[in-house]
């Protein structure tokens, strides 16, 4: 077993199921600096990751009936059409570029949500 895989795997359910993040904000860093992964890589796997944390996220969250489904839904339809801009733009990007564009996002959002009320 790939224990530290595992621990990032952990470390990005927890939060996940916590605060709702774990996908990118999370799994993408540990991935680039404990495993070596290049950023397309991270993104990647990432992305194939967080069918799990989504899944029972959502499912131990509905069960508390802490979801809008509705909601959920139509962001779930758009959010194809977002993914795969986004990918499109992602493997063409050079990787170096797309750290710091990640790097710069994760910065102003720590930012946004620790100065709003």
């Amino acid at each position: 077993m790939d224990w530290i895989a595992a621990l990032i795997g952990l470390i990005g359910g927890f939060t996940g199921g916590l605060l709702g993040v774990g996908g990118g904000t999370i799994y993408i860093p540990l991935m680039i600096m404990l495993k070596g992964m290049d950023t397309h890589r991270a993104v990647g796997t990432s992305l194939m990751t967080i069918i799990f944390t989504g899944m029972f996220g959502a499912f131990f969250h509905h069960r508390q009936g802490m979801v809008d489904l509705r909601i959920a839904v139509a962001m779930g339809i758009f959010s194809i059409l977002g993914v795969w801009l986004g990918t499109r733009l992602s493997v063409a990007t050079d990787e170096l570029m797309l750290r710091r564009i990640f790097s710069v996002f994760l910065v102003v959002v720590a930012f946004k949500l620790f100065f709003t009320k």
